[in-house]
C-alpha cells in the first residue's frame, strides 16, 4: 500500500477508535474491537501499530499535525515571530480543546501506569512546544518580545492561552468553544503576553 493511501486509511482507523474510545473508555477498547469496526484485520492494525499503546500513539501524533504544519510553515517561510505566533495560537488552541484532544487526555488520566500520560507527552507536547520555542526565540532575538522576568516565556504563554480550560474540558464542565470564542481567547492571549514581555 502507498504511503498517502496508508496515511489515509490509519486516519480512517484511528477515527473509527475515537468513537469507541469515547463509548467503551480505552481499557474497555481492544484493537480486534477497533479492527472489526474499521473493517480492517486485527492483523493490520498490529502491524501498523504495535499494539494499542502504538495505536494511542498515533492518534495522538496525527492530532498535532495541523499545528505543527502551521509553526513548521512560519518558521521556514521567515514571517514575523510575533505574526507567525498570532496565526499559530488559535490553531494550537483549538487543538488542546477539541474533541480528540480530550479524549486522548481522559484516556491519559484514567491510566494508572502512566504509559498513556507518557505517550500523550512524546506525541503531543513533545512535538509542539520545541517549534512553539523556536517562534519565541525568534521573537527574542529581533527585541520583539522579551523574556519574562521570571520562569519562561513559552510556559508563560500557555498558562495565559489555556489556562484551566483543558482541565475543564476534561472533567467535563465546560463545553468545546466556538471557533470564535477561540480567536478571542488567542488574542487576548497574545495581547498580555506582549503586555508582559515588551519593554
Amino acid at each position: 500500500m502507498k504511503a498517502d493511501k496508508r496515511a489515509a486509511r490509519m486516519r480512517e482507523i484511528e477515527a473509527v477508535a475515537y468513537g469507541l474510545i469515547a463509548e467503551q473508555g480505552f481499557e474497555g477498547t481492544s484493537m480486534l474491537a477497533v479492527a472489526k469496526a474499521a473493517k480492517a484485520s486485527n492483523e493490520t492494525l498490529y502491524r501498523w501499530y504495535g499494539d494499542k499503546k502504538g495505536l494511542f500513539l498515533s492518534m495522538v501524533e496525527a492530532n498535532t499535525i495541523d499545528v505543527r504544519a502551521r509553526m513548521e510553515a512560519v518558521l521556514a517561510e521567515g514571517t514575523d515571530p510575533v505574526e507567525g505566533l498570532r496565526q499559530s495560537a488559535p490553531v494550537l488552541l483549538e487543538m488542546l480543546l477539541g474533541e480528540k484532544a480530550i479524549a486522548l487526555n481522559r484516556a491519559a488520566a484514567s491510566d494508572p501506569t502512566g504509559q498513556l500520560g507518557q505517550a500523550l507527552a512524546a506525541g503531543g507536547r513533545e512535538q509542539v512546544f520545541p517549534l512553539l520555542q523556536q517562534l519565541f526565540g525568534a521573537a527574542i532575538r529581533q527585541g520583539q518580545l522579551q523574556p519574562p522576568k521570571a520562569g519562561e516565556i513559552g510556559t508563560l504563554f500557555m498558562h495565559l492561552l489555556v489556562g484551566d480550560m483543558q482541565v475543564r474540558r476534561v472533567i467535563g464542565t465546560m463545553p468545546e468553544p466556538s471557533a470564535e470564542t477561540v480567536a478571542r481567547q488567542a488574542a487576548c492571549a497574545m495581547d498580555q503576553l506582549e503586555a508582559l514581555c515588551t519593554s
